[in-house]
């Protein structure tokens, strides 16, 4: 490796551990990228994520879902990030790097690192189905060429690519790997089935905020949550009940919540309830997320505002 190129890799890393150390653990936040004029709101988005700095989760995951990472082009997905770590203080930032093709992934993968993220979350995004060697494939490029763990992301609500057991493990030995984050669907099956198959070093993480409990009570150590981008404190009651192994407790907040669960459901997912929420209360202005997509308007909307005064989520 050139003499700049390696001095450039251990400023990132040195960046990287000063942010925070990355152990996939406890609550990790995914905000939203709220957008004013089709732009990234930066100064929403730098609201939003000292928001859960100043709550204290464990870690934030930008450019997730929740934030809609395939909507922006490299150069807003790069100031993205740079925001994220410059107003995440000590806390670790996880950046969403999908892309179409692998060699898009790696630029983006590269961009992440240069902002001083301390992980990447890796979804196979794809137009045309992918193959399970296909997947592997995009992984092992990446892999080779972190500094950073990895999360693998698997989301086939949205991806339309499932991975099998098989596959999981077969990526699991891949280095720089972090954490497995699984979707809800049998997640507390699948944890359990998993976890004496993977090295201890890899932590198995819960997406689906409604089933966030079964999946830690299963042996997921952290949870990807959609509820704590937005309102960390209700979500950091259930996290930190899980963690001390108080179960009853974390459920208990969560059916405490299951207006929120049920509104998730009946829309079609939490994306745009989360950010007619964020509209509703300020945090990002009108039309916040990227055309096509629209935030809830007409009765919809009254309901998120009733969940949101009902459950007093602030």
């Amino acid at each position: 490796m050139p003499l700049d190129a390696l001095c450039e890799a251990g400023d990132e890393l040195i960046a990287g551990l000063q942010r925070g150390r990355m152990d996939f653990t406890g609550l990790s936040a995914f905000p939203l990228s709220p957008l004013r004029d089709e732009r990234l709101d930066e100064a929403a988005y730098v609201k939003l994520i000292e928001r859960l700095r100043v709550a204290g989760v464990d870690s934030i995951g930008a450019l997730g879902s929740t934030g809609c990472y395939p909507y922006f082009s490299r150069t807003e997905r790069a100031n993205a990030l740079r925001l994220a770590t410059e107003h995440s203080g000590a806390v670790p930032v996880i950046a969403g790097i999908g892309a179409l093709r692998t060699r898009d992934v790696l630029w983006l993968a590269e961009d992440a690192q240069k902002a001083g993220v301390s992980a990447v979350l890796l979804a196979p995004v794809s137009y045309h189905a992918l193959t399970e060697d296909e997947v592997f494939s995009l992984f092992a490029a990446v892999t080779r060429e972190l500094s950073v763990p990895l999360c693998v992301y698997d989301n086939p609500g949205t991806t339309h690519f499932t991975f099998s057991d098989e596959l999981l493990l077969r990526i699991a030995q891949l280095p720089n790997i972090g954490s497995i984050k699984i979707p809800p669907i049998s997640a507390p099956e699948r944890a359990a089935r998993l976890r004496p198959l993977i090295p201890q070093s890899i932590t198995l993480g819960i997406s689906g905020d409604a089933v966030a409990v079964d999946g830690l009570s299963a042996g997921c150590g952290v949870w990807y949550s959609v509820l704590g981008g937005l309102f960390p404190q209700a979500a950091l009651a259930i996290s930190r009940a899980a963690q001390v192994g108080d179960f009853a407790q974390a459920r208990a907040h969560s059916d405490a919540l299951q207006p929120l669960w049920d509104i998730f459901k009946r829309y079609g997912g939490s994306l745009r309830v989360m950010a007619t929420a964020a509209e509703l209360l300020g945090l990002a202005g009108a039309s916040s997320l990227p055309a096509p997509l629209r935030t809830l308007t007409g009765d919809a909307r009254r309901q998120v505002a009733e969940v949101i005064e009902q459950l007093r989520l602030v």
